[in-house]
C-alpha cells in the first residue's frame, strides 16, 4: 500500500506501507547503527519519535525475544530504505514487518533514507507524519502540532520493584530505562532497587543502598526540574551515576544548563574521549538535548568526556563528592563495549567510600 513520509517544512517521500496502517505524527529523527532496530525501537529515550534508520537493509536477523530495551515499541514509526523480505537468524520468531504488525506500529519502507538524513542534518529535527493522503492542510495541520511533553512521567515505572541479589545495593531512578542497564548491573551481582521517577530522596535512604543511578529517557530534562533537589540530596550522602538523561539532570541539579542540539547524536559508533584517561571509545548513543560546555564554569563540575566530532560534553564529575555521569551508554546493547567499564568504576567508587566511611566512624 502506497503511503507517504510528510515533514512540517513541506517535504513528501513516498513508500510502501507495513505494519500498522494508523495515521501517526511526531518528531522525525535518524539512528546511524548498523544494527539493533529491535533494541532501538523498544528504547523508551524514542518515546514519541518517528526512527528513520540510515543503514539500507532493516530486519535480516528478524525479531526476537532476547533484544527488547522495554516490553513493546515506544518509538512511534519506522522508516527505513528496505526491510528484509526473508530474514535469517537462529533467533528469530517472526519478521519485522510481522512484528510491527503485530504492535500496531507503523512503518514506511522504499523512501530515500540518505536523502531523508540529510535533509534533517541541514534543517534539524522536524516534525512529521505518515499518512495514506495528502490534503491541502496535511502540512499546516502537522505544523499545528503540539510537541509531547512531560515523556517521564508516562514512562517511568508506577511502582518501586527489585532485581535481588546479595551484592551491593543500588536505587536506580527510572526516567525511561533500557533493559540493558539491569543486565549490566545484574552481570556484577547488583542488587537494583528501581524507583519511579517522582520518588523522594527520603524513600530512597530509608533503603540504605550503597549508590544511586539515574537511568537514561525521553524528552527534555528541563522538564523533570522536580528531580533536581532530590538528586542534590542523595549525592551529598551516597555515591552516585548517571546515564544519558540521567547525566543531563546530574548537570542541572549541580549548575549547569542544558541546550537542544539540531539532529542529535543517535547511533552506536560515535567516538568519545575520555579525558581522564587519555583514552577513545565507541560508544552507543541516544539523545537530543546536550550539556552546554561553557555552564560548566563556576559549578563544582568537570568534564571528564567528550565527542570527537562537534565537542559537546559526554561526561562529568563533581570535583568534591563520589559522583559522575556519561552521555552516552556503557551498557551499549547495541554498540561496542567499550565503555562497560564505567559499571565497574561505579561500583569500585562505592566500595571506596564505603571504606573510607568506615575508617572515619
Amino acid at each position: 500500500m502506497e503511503r507517504y513520509l510528510v515533514l512540517e517544512n513541506g517535504s513528501v517521500y513516498i513508500g510502501e506501507g507495513f505494519g500498522s496502517a494508523k495515521v501517526v505524527s511526531g518528531e522525525i529523527v535518524f539512528n546511524t547503527g548498523m544494527t539493533g532496530y529491535q533494541e532501538s525501537l523498544t528504547d523508551i529515550s524514542y518515546f514519541g519519535q518517528i526512527l528513520t534508520f540510515t543503514y539500507p537493509l532493516i530486519g535480516n536477523y528478524g525479531i526476537n525475544r532476547d533484544d527488547y530495551e522495554s516490553l513493546k515499541p515506544t518509538a512511534t514509526a519506522i522508516v527505513s530504505h528496505e526491510i528484509a523480505r526473508r530474514p535469517s537468524n537462529w533467533r528469530q520468531q517472526m519478521s519485522i514487518a510481522e512484528w510491527a504488525e503485530k504492535m500496531d506500529l507503523p512503518g514506511i519502507t522504499g523512501i530515500d533514507t540518505r536523502a531523508l538524513t540529510k535533509e534533517i542534518r541541514e534543517h534539524g529535527v522536524m516534525k512529521a507524519a505518515i499518512v495514506d493522503e495528502i490534503t491541502d492542510e496535511t502540512v499546516a495541520n502537522l505544523q499545528d502540532i503540539q510537541p509531547i511533553t512531560n515523556e517521564v512521567a508516562k514512562m517511568t515505572t508506577k511502582t518501586t520493584y527489585v532485581n535481588p541479589t546479595e551484592g551491593l545495593s543500588i536505587a536506580l531512578i527510572d526516567f525511561g530505562l533500557k533493559n540493558s542497564i539491569l543486565r549490566s548491573l545484574a552481570k556484577r551481582g547488583v542488587n537494583v532497587m528501581v524507583f519511579p521517577a517522582d520518588v523522594a530522596a527520603q524513600t530512597i535512604l530509608d533503603m540504605d543502598p550503597d549508590g544511586v543511578l539515574l537511568s537514561n529517557g525521553p524528552g527534555n530534562p528541563e522538564s523533570v526540574a522536580h528531580i533536581l533537589p532530590v538528586i542534590r540530596e542523595l549525592e551529598a550522602k551516597l555515591p552516585l551515576m548517571g546515564i544519558c538523561l540521567g547525566h543531563q539532570l546530574f548537570a542541572l541539579a549541580n549548575g549547569a544548563e542544558t541546550y537542544k542540539l539540531k539532529f542529535g547524536h543517535r547511533g552506536f559508533n560515535h567516538a568519545v574521549r575520555n579525558l581522564v584517561k587519555d583514552q577513545i571509545d565507541f560508544t552507543s548513543q541516544n539523545h537530543g538535548y546536550a550539556v552546554a560546555a561553557e555552564s560548566i564554569i563556576g559549578t563544582n563540575l568537570e568534564i571528564t568526556h567528550e565527542e570527537i566530532n562537534d565537542h559537546t560534553v559526554e561526561g562529568l564529575r563533581l570535583k568534591n563528592r563520589p559522583a559522575f555521569s556519561v552521555q552516552f551508554h556503557p551498557d551499549a546493547a547495541p554498540g561496542p563495549h567499550d565503555a562497560e567499564y564505567l559499571f565497574d568504576d561505579f561500583l569500585a567508587m562505592i566500595v571506596a567510600t564505603k571504606k573510607g566511611q568506615k575508617q572515619h566512624a
